[in-house]
């Protein structure tokens, strides 16, 4: 059944998004979190920051409502890609922290503003940069959940761990021996092709 808020809808997809990117990061070392898993550097830590750095741009400085979040990596001059990773220097619990403080942010931009409130993206050319607060969400949506995905398989390679959260693993089975006979199969498929 359709919810008659869209805006609880979205929140609510949102936080659900958020709140799987996050749990991926729990129970791993410093280097776990932090370690580059695809020849491009993807890692879950790096993934987060870039989350947050997404939610205070598009639902707060697009609308008029700067955080005052310093955000060191995209600021003029900043090393290019520097969203994506953390330095020895950031701690975990600043990044969760940033995360966590870009959500209300973000949440009371959404709470206070009409979802056809018309913004201005300030990154994107003149001309072609207003967006409603309604596509500025699903953006920031599609980007969160982007990016959860990318670290479902990021939480998978460190350690085998999969799903939502702790109590959803979201898989047809738990048995090893069952994914090793099933992997198995889809190599042997993938070769016969």
């Amino acid at each position: 059944m359709t919810s008659p808020d869209p805006k609880a809808d979205l929140l609510r997809y949102l936080r659900s998004a958020r709140e799987a990117l996050l749990w991926k990061l729990d129970g791993l070392s410093e280097y776990d979190a932090r370690r580059p898993l695809t020849p491009t550097g993807t890692n879950l830590l790096g993934l987060v920051k870039h989350a947050a750095g997404v939610e205070l741009g598009y639902l707060g400085d697009t609308f008029g409502r700067p955080s005052g979040q310093p955000l060191p990596w995209l600021a003029e001059g900043a090393e290019v890609n520097a969203d994506m990773w953390a330095t020895a220097e950031e701690s975990r619990a600043d990044i969760v922290g940033l995360y966590r403080r870009a959500w209300a942010h973000a949440d009371a931009t959404i709470e206070a503003l009409p979802l056809d409130t018309v913004g201005r993206v300030p990154w994107w050319p003149s001309g072609r940069d207003e967006v409603t607060l309604h596509h500025a969400v699903v953006r920031v949506l599609a980007d969160t959940q982007r990016h959860a995905g990318h670290a479902d398989i990021v939480r998978e390679l460190v350690d085998g761990t999969t799903g939502t959260d702790r109590g959803n693993a979201g898989m047809p089975s738990d048995d090893p021996a069952w994914w090793v006979v099933h992997r198995a199969r889809v190599e042997r498929a993938a070769r016969e092709a």
